[in-house]
């Protein structure tokens, strides 16, 4: 059978209180089981041991003191709760008896001794007896007997289980219900969740959970689905927003291309033209080659087929470094390199390739010719830093937080014709989101750039 949640949930606590109610009721039974028995014992004891002072024993006779009184006692006072006493000689016969028990006596048994309480039974009534024997001089004369009802304690013990056999599946009856109700009460924030959830789509961002009242476990796991939802939302829109950046810039050089082509096509040109409109042309397919390429590396940074072994950091500078050697040495640009004999540290590879490409072509993109370019790394007391700085315009401050923004490009950037597509540094953020890095950026417009890479 499957149960519902909030039925599980009444079915376990059901199971653990019907187990300690159970052994309430048993513990109780017990208790007043044991009360009862220790009470009449405790009686019998002292009306036996109270009579064996009425008794004379001649040679091998026994018999009561003042039987006659004891018999016009009987006649006169109701007794609520009678004593039945009888005397036994060492042999086991009957010397003599209480009045009360007229023509019946109690059953002896020579196997019990030393006042042993025991179970017996009077006309089919049961009767709670004690034996102790009588003894001169040492020598044992006979038996003193004395019995008591256990009809009304019997009643009560009786009456006990009977109410504790019948409340026992009230009350756990009444408990599952108590608890199931409980706890749909409880849950209520987690149907809110399911509601929420269900409702949750591209075009639903925006639904939240409520908030429970008490801020215990179900508050918690409220603000964390919120929390995902906000970053779920968050990613969508950018998801959005890079669509449309990607589209735009893609068609942009797709447009010009076709605009030239069209220019061609109008009437006869002379070679030259025509050298230059392909040349215009070809500019503009390397510009989406390039697009494409970077879009292709944003996408594959989901992937987990990506090669993530480590690479020594010394190694993956030189290669980025060599990569760029025209461009450094068209822009007469002197290279100031310093890892402070961090060569050797090992970085993951892919992205740190990644970072370094997008943060030092950056660095050699913006800055004037002539000027140094200082690559630096230093030990920290969590890792280390890595630091690329140049000498280039700076980035206002105001700008700083949007330079990481895919497609991003900064109007000065635009205005002076640096080629891009605004894809680099965004490249180079989310490759050190992926390996637990940060960069930091430093900038003052007119003093230059540096971005500080913490591993």
């Amino acid at each position: 059978m499957k149960l519902s949640f909030k039925d599980r949930i009444a079915f376990y606590y059901l199971v653990a209180t019907s187990t300690l109610v159970a052994i309430a009721f048993l513990l109780v039974y017990g208790i007043v089981y044991q009360t009862v028995y220790d009470n009449m014992d405790r009686v019998l004891s002292i009306e036996a041991y109270k009579h064996t002072s009425e008794v004379t024993i001649l040679g091998d006779s026994i018999h009561f003191l003042n039987k006659g009184e004891w018999e016009e006692r009987e006649h006169r006072e109701a007794q609520v709760l009678p004593v039945f006493i009888q005397l036994m000689n060492s042999k086991g016969e009957l010397m003599d008896k209480s009045p009360n028990l007229k023509n019946q006596e109690l059953l002896f048994h020579p196997e019990y001794e030393g006042g042993h309480h025991f179970d017996a039974s009077l006309n089919d009534e049961v009767l709670r007896q004690i034996q102790i024997p009588l003894r001169t001089k040492d020598k044992l004369q006979g038996y003193i007997l004395a019995a008591m009802s256990m009809q009304a304690s019997i009643q009560v013990l009786r009456k006990l289980a009977w109410a504790e056999g019948i409340s026992f599946p009230v009350v756990l009856i009444s408990l599952f219900y108590i608890t199931r109700s409980l706890a749909d009460r409880s849950i209520k924030p987690i149907k809110e969740i399911t509601r929420t959830a269900g409702r949750t789509s591209k075009r639903f961002l925006d639904e939240r959970v409520p908030l429970p009242a008490k801020q215990d476990e179900l508050y918690d796991l409220s603000q964390s689905i919120n929390a995902l939802l906000d970053r779920l939302q968050h990613a969508f829109q950018g998801e959005k927003q890079f669509s449309s950046d990607a589209s735009h810039e893609l068609r942009t050089p797709l447009a010009t291309l076709r605009g030239s082509l069209e220019v061609l096509l109008r009437k006869s040109r002379s070679q030259e033209e025509y050298e230059s409109t392909i040349k215009s042309a070809l500019v503009q397919i390397d510009r989406m080659a390039n697009l494409s390429d970077q879009l292709l590396v944003l996408a594959r940074m989901d992937s987990e087929a990506l090669n993530l072994s480590p690479q020594v950091l010394g190694i993956v500078i030189e290669e980025v470094l060599s990569s760029l050697h025209p461009v450094i040495q068209s822009k007469d640009l002197k290279v100031h390199l310093d890892l402070h004999q961090l060569e050797s540290r090992e970085i993951p590879g892919y992205f740190g390739t990644l970072i370094f490409q997008n943060l030092i072509g950056n660095a050699v993109k913006y800055s004037p010719e002539s000027t140094e370019l200082r690559i630096e790394a230093t030990s920290t007391n969590t890792g280390f830093t890595c630091t690329i700085c140049d000498q280039g315009p700076g980035i206002p401050k105001e700008e700083q937080e949007q330079v990481f923004q895919a497609f991003y490009r900064s109007p000065q950037a635009i205005q002076d014709g640096a080629p891009g597509s605004g894809l680099g540094l965004s490249i180079a953020q989310r490759a050190a989101e992926a390996i637990d890095a940060r960069i930091e950026l430093q900038s003052e417009p007119g003093k230059g750039t540096c971005f500080h890479l913490h591993f």
